[in-house]
């Protein structure tokens, strides 16, 4: 178990590294806005569940937090997705990746 502890330690460390390095510029208010437009989790749709900010390109892969880079995400949809590249993720969990961008694409345009 220290091993494993030491593992999320370090990872931790590193993903603090990682967002001390990058400007974010994602607001309150941006955020309040976005959720407003979704209405539920972006990927799978899901409503009434806590909602949280996933990077659409991850900060480990050069995204940071900004208005056009977020999505509200369900917990179980963001922890799925990690750090990979959305489109893939979404042809491997089988969801409608067309209908994600179609909607990413109406949410920037109402911004």
């Amino acid at each position: 178990m220290p091993a494993a502890r030491t593992r999320r330690a370090r990872a931790a460390r590193k993903r603090q590294r990682r967002m001390a390095g990058v400007e974010h510029d994602l607001s309150a208010d941006e955020w309040a806005g976005l959720q407003e437009a979704w209405g539920g989790c972006a990927y799978c749709g899901a409503s009434g569940a806590a909602l949280q900010k996933d990077c659409v390109l991850p900060i480990s892969r050069g995204g940071r937090y900004t208005v056009l880079n977020v999505v509200p995400a369900c917990a179980s949809c963001n922890a799925s997705k990690c750090n990979d590249e959305v489109t893939g993720w979404l042809r491997r969990k089988r969801l409608d990746e067309r209908a994600f961008l179609t909607r990413l694409a109406e949410v920037h345009a109402g911004l």
